[in-house]
């Protein structure tokens, strides 16, 4: 059960919390996204669908494992082939379907309208081109600027993401740079073109704790100002609360439970969503409060299951505490269960009262 000692993340989430905007820019709907091993079919992505509003930042959260990541490749068709294989659903980026494009059309819709910040920028960047020439490339390739045209753009999108003497580090390599610099560039470099999505695969690990709070200070900065719709894709929820205004929370390849960032802390509906929030440390105990400094973190026990042999029912049945034996029979129905609110849980209206109470 979700304790008050949320309410430090519930407080930094109502301060995020906006009114969603009307028109999607970005729908997918009913995606599935399979891998092919020896070991079985992996359901990596089953059945997962959402909207991205213009202007608005959206959390997807949940442990490594559960199908984040492999959702964000599969909206841009980067999901290695084979073994991976999108088997069904839609990708609409304003009303287009991406899964429909030919290889062609999607190398221009990549990195020109929609673009992505992956985990760890050592690896995204080459190391044997200058940092200048790879935030030109886009700009030479999409846009149609010249190689001087791109490299002045290069020094004003690094002054935008607040490097210092960008007219120096335009002509240094990538292992010249701090790793946070390095994350900079690569938001640089995905903002180049004024992406209409961005999205940003943990955009913030391996990074300290400083440097972290300035890399999402930067996103929101730039989103705000370029009015791009961000995807943030996270097991911080933390950095959700500070973040986004809508969060989706994925489980063992599927979406478990979707709402507004204030209204999921306050009232979440799905077992798992309240064992996240709850692991999470609150001010109190970090401060040794004599109230809270007795309490113990919650753990959620166990692990996430193998998605290549899940079991009957429910996928979080086997660590949930309200796990029953309609649970293990049968998988409960992803449904609305207040306006805004959705989850997937047969216990769903028993968590909303617990909670409450």
């Amino acid at each position: 059960m979700v304790d008050t000692a949320n309410d430090d993340a519930a407080s930094e989430a109502g301060a995020q919390a906006a009114v969603v905007p009307q028109e999607n820019i970005l729908e997918v709907d009913r995606l599935q996204t399979y891998f092919y091993t020896r070991g079985g079919i992996v359901k990596a992505v089953d059945d997962v669908s959402f909207q991205l509003g213009r202007g608005e930042t959206l959390g997807i959260v949940g442990e490594s494992g559960c199908g984040k990541s492999i959702t964000a490749l599969s909206i841009l068709r980067l999901v290695p082939t084979p073994p991976g294989k999108i088997i069904g659903g839609e990708v609409r980026l304003e009303g287009r379907n991406l899964l429909e494009c030919d290889d062609d059309e999607m190398r221009d819709i990549r990195g020109n309208e929609i673009s992505m910040i992956f985990q760890e920028p050592m690896t995204s960047l080459n190391p044997v081109i200058t940092i200048g020439r790879q935030i030109g490339e886009a700009l030479v390739l999409h846009q149609g600027m010249s190689q001087n045209e791109a490299m002045e753009k290069s020094i004003e999108m690094l002054e935008l993401v607040r490097i210092p003497e960008p007219q120096q580090r335009v002509k240094e390599y990538p292992h010249q740079l701090s790793g946070g610099m390095r994350q900079r560039v690569m938001i640089a470099m995905e903002l180049s073109c004024n992406r209409m999505v961005l999205i940003a695969d943990e955009p913030t690990t391996a990074l300290d704790v400083t440097i972290q709070a300035q890399i999402l200070e930067l996103i929101v900065e730039l989103k705000e100002k370029l009015g791009t719709a961000v995807i943030l894709i996270t097991h911080d929820l933390g950095v959700v609360a500070e973040t986004t205004q809508r969060v989706v929370v994925m489980y063992a390849g599927r979406k478990v439970e979707e709402a507004d960032v204030l209204d999921l802390f306050q009232n979440p509906m799905h077992p798992y969503t309240q064992g996240l929030l709850s692991s999470i440390p609150s001010l109190g105990i970090l401060s040794g409060d004599s109230t809270q400094g007795d309490e113990r973190l919650t753990e959620i026990p166990g692990m996430v299951p193998a998605l290549n042999d899940l079991p009957a029912g429910c996928a979080f049945a086997p660590r949930c505490p309200y796990a029953d034996d309609q649970c293990t029979a049968a998988y409960p129905p992803y449904e609305k269960r207040k306006p805004g609110h959705w989850s997937a849980c047969w216990h769903s209206d028993k968590l909303r009262g617990a909670t409450n109470g």
